[in-house]
């Protein structure tokens, strides 16, 4: 697949247009909502706060925290799936497709329903124990039989495990719906309503994963070879699967944690990004952070105005663009990754 920006310079200025894409799409979070805020009011509220100004205050303690938490979710999902996808060289494979999501969030259930677990920072911790155990089943179901571990035996074990933990999930609510109230906004995977609180205590984790991400590009490339050149060149390819691994872990997770389960941006971003930049992981990362978050943003302005006055879940706005696209990849062949 032929990318458009093939010269480094023209990645660059990419690179540029999607930070000032995002720029634009964090800058609307801001101004649009129920409430109608001029972009004016909503610049000075951004370096001209005035606290006696009611629309400065709505912006700042309600819209600010808002699109922050929705752009740190959105790039967080989008290199997940970057990395998902690298990892086990499918174009299919994704958080919420290989039950990574799924996970994360039933384990959150559970503690609420059997160990009436109520704090934020609990909650982090038991959404990367989950996100981490659906990794691990995934991979040991996806790798049984002779042939070990291949694309389409990992998207089918995805399949089964997610749908494992979400009829899990269902089940508990239905045994115990009243003590579910607390956690039930978890399931429609949303950015509203959500405080720096909750983001807070995952951030450090989320930021660090990333970092680390932006410096594993060469190494990713390299895997991407295939193991047997990847180690010819000296590469620690059980390290680094494994370091890709427990970043997964730590972004999906942490994104549950935050905003529940949503689907189909790490599918759909990294493949837009390999159109535009190739197959270079030094240009996928840092691109599909910025296109997550903007993705994620224009979804969230897009779904306070789809049912006004009431809002629509973000989750059902990416699966709304999501699953055509998923049903075109899977068209396209699960054994060729673009």
């Amino acid at each position: 697949m032929e990318n458009l920006l093939s010269r480094k310079s023209l990645k660059i200025t990419g690179l540029l247009i999607c930070i000032f894409l995002f720029m634009i799409a964090f800058v609307l979070s801001v101004a649009f909502g129920q409430t109608a805020i001029q972009l004016q009011t909503a610049f000075d509220a951004i370096f001209h706060y005035d606290e006696s100004n009611t629309e400065h205050v709505i912006i700042t303690t309600s819209r600010m925290t808002r699109a922050v938490i929705a752009a740190v979710v959105g790039a967080n999902l989008a290199i997940a799936g970057a990395l998902m996808q690298a990892l086990t060289r499918n174009p299919l494979a994704a958080p919420d497709i290989l039950g990574i999501n799924a996970g994360a969030l039933f384990f959150i259930v559970f503690s609420a329903a059997f160990f009436s677990v109520d704090s934020l920072s609990s909650y982090m911790w038991i959404a990367f124990l989950g996100a981490g155990v659906a990794g691990v089943l995934v991979f040991f179901l996806g790798s049984l039989g002779r042939d070990g571990l291949t694309p389409i035996k990992i998207v089918l074990a995805g399949a089964a495990i997610t749908a494992l933990f979400v009829s899990f999930t269902q089940g508990l609510l239905v045994i115990d719906e009243q003590s579910m109230q607390s956690v039930l906004f978890w399931m429609a995977g949303s950015v509203a309503g959500r405080s720096m609180d909750m983001l807070l205590p995952v951030l450090p984790f989320m930021l660090g994963a990333g970092l680390i991400t932006l410096f594993l590009g060469r190494s990713i490339n390299i895997m991407m070879s295939g193991d047997d050149v990847a180690k010819g060149l000296g590469q620690r390819t059980i390290l680094i699967k494994a370091t890709i691994g427990i970043i997964v872990v730590f972004l999906a997770g942490g994104s549950v944690a935050v905003a529940g389960s949503i689907g189909f941006v790490g599918l759909i971003v990294p493949h837009i990004v390999r159109g535009l930049v190739g197959p270079d992981y030094r240009w996928v990362i840092p691109f599909s952070a910025l296109v997550g978050a903007s993705l994620l943003l224009f979804a969230d302005v897009a779904a306070r105005f789809v049912i006004m006055p009431q809002e629509m879940p973000i989750g059902v706005m990416t699966a709304f663009i999501g699953a055509p696209f998923f049903v075109y990849i899977a068209r396209r062949g699960l054994s060729k990754n673009d």
